[in-house]
């Protein structure tokens, strides 16, 4: 909700600069909606007297009330983003245009002008975005593993090894370059990549690929396309759980589970993975408890144990597993001010590019089931407060934001640059009447991606998808 609300009144703030640039009147600037009532307003009598404020007004109107022409700030009560109430411009306000016009409305200034207002909230956001990644960079740095460096390879599904890849490969690179660290860009590179570079067994070897490889699929699937080997050995076991029951310590070594070997961590849970699949056919209290019932075999070089345990309702055994930063050593690059901008914008461009890259994958049917509403944001966020996830979450989502809002379509920012460039153009200008049936098909597009996003949350959260 913080990264959020920054995003939208800084997106809103952005139109807002520009309006005020050219001395149109903002009548209302909200932090989220507010139909039929709002949380608080510069308006409000109690905030007025609280901030000290004397809204200025006009003559007293026919009616007897009176009608104020500052612009009123305020937060509504429905979280769905925010909004600018430009006066003379045909929006999601849904406000009515009088047949008079005003020189401080939107429709009255020149066409650049009205095109820079528009533009100027994902301005603000592409600008913020890049911001964002630059000072990342010059306060944390940039720290990665590379994966030439991953001396224990990867682990391979049953698709991958169809391409040739083995269990225990070392990814080096492909065509398009060196890998940098295991990330969405390495599935990136191997399903755009006709070669792919990697070490087997000490030696270097090449594996043709068709450079065509679904993406998607790549990363949807369970197990995934590819992931670091890391060994089944116990780092820390956790205080009143089935491993701890069980006696298993520090440094033991997950060796078999229900007679099958276990000889990795990933082995371990693809393992669990098929208990879930049991546990979600069981019909029965016994059958729940057959799909959570387990034999280890665990033990280090002194010993050997093999016990049964009963896995928590969730299907975990309560141990953690060796972390990739324990098992190998970060790469940390360093950043001074002056060189992290130009470090921070080529890292926001590269961010951008391979969203955009991605976009042609919302058109599949695998694509629109990946779709995602505040459920998935929301998981793009760590569970406990980290600042540093916090404001790389909070510069991606500025990006998405600028990208999303520039398309065109109508009730988006990029429907108005459409239509203003269209009158740059021709010299004409759409009709009141076509702005407005083109808002309400627009806003209709609008609100029908976000009611499949947030299905596709609540079908996920219920275990359909």
């Amino acid at each position: 909700m913080l990264a959020i609300s920054l995003l939208v009144l800084l997106h809103e703030g952005g139109h807002f600069f520009f309006a005020k640039l050219f001395k149109v009147r903002v009548s209302r600037f909200y932090l989220f909606f507010n139909p039929k009532f709002h949380l608080l307003s510069t308006y409000d009598t109690w905030v007025r007297k609280l901030l000290h404020l004397t809204p200025t007004t006009v003559p007293t109107k026919e009616d007897g009330t009176k009608e104020y022409v500052g612009t009123e700030y305020g937060v509504g009560w429905l979280p769905l983003g925010g909004y600018c109430a430009i006066d003379g411009m045909i929006d999601e306000t849904n406000q009515k245009l009088s047949e008079e016009t005003h020189p401080w409305e939107f429709r009255t200034k020149p066409t650049w002008q009205r095109l820079l207002i528009m533009i100027g909230g994902v301005l603000v956001n592409f600008l913020l975005a890049l911001f964002i990644y630059s000072m990342i960079l010059f306060y944390w740095g940039d720290s990665y593993i590379p994966v030439k460096d991953m001396s224990l390879g990867m682990k391979f599904n049953q698709e991958a090894k169809q391409y040739g890849f083995k269990d225990g490969d070392i990814l080096v690179g492909t065509d398009k370059g060196a890998f940098k660290d295991f990330s969405a860009d390495l599935f990136r590179d191997i399903s755009e990549a006709h070669r792919v570079d990697i070490i087997r067994e000490g030696k270097p070897v090449s594996l043709p690929l068709p450079g065509d490889i679904n993406l998607l699929g790549m990363l949807k699937t369970d197990p995934a396309f590819v992931r670091p080997l890391v060994p089944a050995v116990v780092d820390s076991v956790l205080p009143e759980t089935p491993a701890a029951s069980i006696g298993m310590q520090k440094g033991d070594r997950i060796i078999a589970a229900n007679g099958e070997e276990i000889d990795s961590y990933n082995a371990f849970t693809e393992f669990i993975g098929k208990r879930e699949d049991l546990l979600l056919t069981a019909k029965t209290q016994a059958d729940s408890l057959k799909a959570r019932n387990v034999t280890i075999v665990f033990g280090n070089e002194a010993r050997t144990d093999t016990a049964v345990v009963t896995l928590t309702p969730e299907l975990k055994l309560g141990f953690i597993p060796l972390l990739l930063n324990k098992l190998y050593k970060p790469t940390t690059i360093e950043y001074g001010f002056l060189e992290s901008i130009p470090a921070g914008i080529t890292y926001g461009w590269n961010v951008l590019a391979s969203y955009v890259d991605d976009m042609k994958y919302v058109f599949t049917a695998d694509g629109a089931k990946s779709l995602g509403g505040f459920g998935a944001i929301g998981s793009l966020f760590p569970p406990m407060w980290d600042w540093y996830m916090f404001w790389k979450m909070t510069a991606f989502l500025s990006i998405i934001l600028a990208f999303m809002n520039i398309l065109p379509i109508p009730a988006l920012d990029g429907g108005h640059v459409l239509f203003l460039i269209y009158e740059m153009i021709t010299g004409r200008k759409p009709s009141d009447e076509f702005m407005i049936k083109a808002e309400y098909v627009g806003f209709g597009l609008l609100v029908l991606l976000m009611v499949v996003a947030n299905l596709n949350d609540i079908l996920r959260w219920l275990g359909y998808m």
